[in-house]
């Protein structure tokens, strides 16, 4: 199975974008959605602004389902969604949409992520708390094993974990951990029967990340199998070998992909793929590989299909497909394996001893925020080689950027879909939709299996924000921990200077405001500042992710920053970062701001000349410079800051 993961802007751009990537060979669809749409807001809700159309394609009724897989069969495609939080209500409408154009949920096939711990530990797109998220998870596997055999109900992630900062060992231990927390409630919620469990076991998949250490990436997917091959046997009593095969899909490391230098990019994805295909007995069954320039920016239609070739390349013209697993009996890769998997029950045994993923959401969170501080000072000190960042930086000019590199979406998008869904709601049986709602509260209340309701709201036109307020109203709404206070990190002697220069200014350490304004809750890049700052002796406020620009003020007005660091990877930061500003200035807040992210130059330039301080993009690799400019960048404000009257 060939993908690229993509959606963005509308329903019908998105369309046009899957009809042209099926066109030249792909051979499923990897859906990507916006922020507001995977954290349960309609386009035109305070939450989404700025955010609609950025990361992914807008999807708030069954009409937008409509159009965006418009000529697309949905009995003869193969659909992975990536969405979590919601998963229960894109699979509603996705549904309804097939039964419009005849075809049952029995004929789908297809999957949804569906995994909530690793939004808590990683992606930041949860809502609900731990336990009435994993009753939906629930409810969709026994919905599926019922009405729809052929779909993958959950994609345990360990993608993102690694892009937290996970170990290889954190990787394979915690989302182990996390399926069986869900087979464990699964058989204990009544709804499946026994004989029905191997079935829901053989459901359950995997979305795996590939990084660039080669053999390592090998031996952990031949442990992943072997693992998962003994869990289905050993814990759940599932015979049929085919049922306990490790179903995985790939998507090649993102966290390793460079903005500068970003056609090294191009070698570093070749690599990573290579370390999932080449075993045979560990292959993947479906690769997703991001494009060379997406440290950037959005990728364009051109950079996806250069992706694309990547994967037809290694299928079609080289023989890497056409042997047996060519590690078998290799001691360096049976060792490595061994070694690996051995390590990995050990940190899934002292998970599954706390109670389990759902239970223990805090422990692990603390323990990736180190293991990715660990990897920061590595990379500062230059112990782990990032080709063109900390080693062989010089370079001629790339013939490949430029203006149009990446593609950037119409701020009029959200405007025309505010009015979109305005129209929508006009159009439809009010009284109707008010019925489904209700019958859908009934349910979440009741223990009920949510999926009929949420199938029956999709019909009625229901949209995705009053889905998701339905169930805020039944589950409530959740925080998960930030990691930052129980970090340990690896503290570098570039560091400790500036500790040393913190210590020396007047006026006592400096005290920093790190915030994630908007719905992007990719936080790793301001934790680890925060863990840094901590570090240097500063003063850290950080309260996690999904502030509003009035709440970072509020917060900035009580607490009285030095320095106010704001944090967004969303492609959202023209249109929030001026909101914080302005609500800075109107609570009497006269503190530089600062701002990191994935930020074009030439937006860059704009923020700076729209009073931001300094712009961060992944490039800055050496926090200690950082730290150092935030100490001296305070030290400045306090020494020029008008006297109170």
């Amino acid at each position: 199975m060939m993908r690229t993961y993509s959606g963005h802007s509308t329903a019908r751009a998105s369309n046009e974008l899957y009809r042209t990537n099926l066109s030249r060979g792909q051979t499923g669809l990897s859906i990507a959605f916006d922020l507001p749409t995977q954290t349960g807001y309609d386009p035109d809700s305070p939450m989404a602004r700025g955010e609609v159309g950025k990361v992914g394609v807008p999807v708030a009724h069954l009409g937008h389902m409509r159009t965006l897989l418009d000529g697309i069969p949905p009995g003869q495609m193969n659909t992975s969604m990536t969405i979590n939080a919601t998963a229960s209500w894109l699979l509603a409408l996705y549904v309804a949409n097939a039964e419009e154009q005849g075809v049952p949920s029995t004929e789908l096939r297809g999957t949804t992520q569906n995994d909530i711990v690793k939004e808590y530990l990683s992606r930041g797109t949860y809502i609900f708390p731990p336990e009435p998220s994993r009753r939906l998870i629930v409810d969709m596997v026994a919905w599926c094993a019922e009405h729809a055999p052929l779909w993958n109900p959950m994609n345990v992630c360990s993608y993102h974990l690694q892009e937290a900062g996970a170990t290889p060992v954190q990787e394979i231990a915690y989302s182990l951990a996390t399926a069986i927390g869900v087979l464990d409630a699964v058989r204990d919620s009544g709804q499946v029967e026994p004989e029905q469990f191997g079935q829901v076991f053989g459901s359950i998949s995997f979305f795996v990340n590939a990084g660039i250490r080669f053999v390592e990436e090998v031996c952990k997917m031949r442990a992943f199998t072997e693992m998962w091959d003994r869990i289905g046997l050993e814990r759940y009593g599932v015979d049929d070998p085919k049922a306990r095969r490790f179903r995985y899909g790939v998507q090649v490391n993102s966290l390793g992909l460079t903005e500068s230098q970003p056609e090294n990019n191009v070698q570093r994805i070749v690599l990573e793929t290579l370390g999932v295909s080449l075993s045979k007995r560990a292959r993947a069954r479906s690769i997703q590989l991001p494009a060379w320039n997406e440290a950037l920016g959005l990728p364009r239609p051109w950079d996806q299909q250069w992706s694309l070739r990547i994967q037809q390349v290694l299928a079609h013209e080289t023989d890497l497909l056409e042997h047996d697993d060519i590690f078998d009996g290799s001691h360096v890769i049976e060792a490595r394996t061994a070694e690996l998997r051995d390590a990995a029950q050990a940190e899934l045994d002292e998970v599954l001893e706390m109670g389990g993923a759902f239970e223990a959401v805090d422990e692990l969170k603390n323990r990736l925020v180190s293991s990715m501080a660990d990897r920061t000072r590595r990379i500062e000190s230059g112990e782990q080689i990032v080709v063109g960042v900390n080693q062989y930086t010089e370079t001629a000019p790339s013939p490949l950027g430029g203006e149009g590199s990446i593609l950037t979406v119409d701020p009029e998008v959200e405007a025309e879909t505010i009015a979109d869904v305005e129209a929508w709601r006009a159009a439809r049986d009010a009284t109707a939709v008010e019925a489904a709602i209700d019958e859908l509260r009934r349910v979440a209340a009741s223990g009920e299996n949510v999926m009929p309701a949420s199938i029956e709201l999709a019909r009625a036109g229901g949209t995705t924000g009053e889905w998701a307020a339905a169930m805020r109203d039944a589950f409530g709404e959740y925080r998960a921990p930030t990691g930052v206070g129980a970090a340990s990190a690896v503290g570098s002697r570039s560091l400790g200077d500036v500790a040393e220069y913190v210590r020396s200014m007047a006026g006592g350490p400096p005290k920093l405001l790190v915030a994630k304004p908007g719905l992007d809750g990719h936080s790793n890049g301001a934790e680890q500042i925060a863990v840094a700052a901590r570090d240097a002796g500063m003063e850290v406020i950080y309260a996690g992710i999904r502030l509003t620009p009035e709440q970072i003020a509020a917060s900035a007005r009580d607490e009285d920053p030095d320095v106010i660091g704001l944090s967004i990877l969303s492609g959202s930061h023209l249109a929030l970062v001026p909101d914080v500003i302005e609500h800075l200035g109107a609570a009497g807040v006269d503190a530089p701001v600062i701002v990191g992210g994935i930020i074009p130059d030439a937006d860059q330039r704009w923020l700076r000349d729209h009073g931001v301080a300094a712009v961060y993009t992944p490039k800055d690799y050496d926090v200690s410079r950082i730290m150092l400019e935030i100490a001296q960048l305070a030290d400045h404000h306090r020494q020029h800051a008008p006297t109170p009257t």
